[in-house]
C-alpha cells in the first residue's frame, strides 16, 4: 500500500522518523487540495490549489502507527485517492480552516520563505 505525506512526515522533517522503514516512491503535485499552516504541522483540505507531497510504499504496521499518530487528536481522516504513482492514502484535515494562514504554493517546506 502507499501513503501520501505532505508535512512533518516528509524527508528531513520533525516526524520523518515514522517513515524510516517505508520505501520512498517519489514526489508529486496533487491538484484539488489546499494546505494551511497549523503551526507545527499542516492541514490539507479539498480545494482549488495544489499540494507538493511525497509518496511511500508502507506496510500495514506503519499504516496502523500513522493512524494512531494522525487520529490522536481526531483532526484527520484517511482517504484513498489516485496519484501519478498509483492509489495512495492521504490524511485530510477535518476542522474549519477559516482564519488559518494558507500556504499558497502547497509546499510545507517553503512556508516561511
Amino acid at each position: 500500500m502507499r501513503i501520501i505525506v505532505y508535512g512533518s512526515l516528509r524527508r528531513k522533517q520533525g516526524n520523518s522518523h515514522w517513515m524510516t522503514n517505508a520505501q520512498w516512491l517519489g514526489d508529486c503535485q496533487l491538484g484539488g487540495y489546499e494546505m494551511y499552516d497549523l503551526g507545527h504541522y499542516p492541514a490539507v483540505v479539498v480545494g482549488e490549489g495544489e499540494i507538493l507531497c511525497e509518496v511511500y510504499r508502507i506496510s500495514s504496521s506503519i499504516l496502523t502507527e500513522l493512524d494512531a499518530l494522525k487520529r490522536d487528536g481526531h483532526e484527520y481522516k484517511r482517504e484513498l485517492i489516485n496519484t501519478p504513482l498509483g492509489s495512495a492514502w492521504i490524511y485530510l484535515y477535518q476542522h474549519s480552516v477559516t482564519g488559518l494562514p494558507r500556504i499558497d504554493d502547497g509546499d510545507w517546506l517553503t512556508r516561511e520563505q
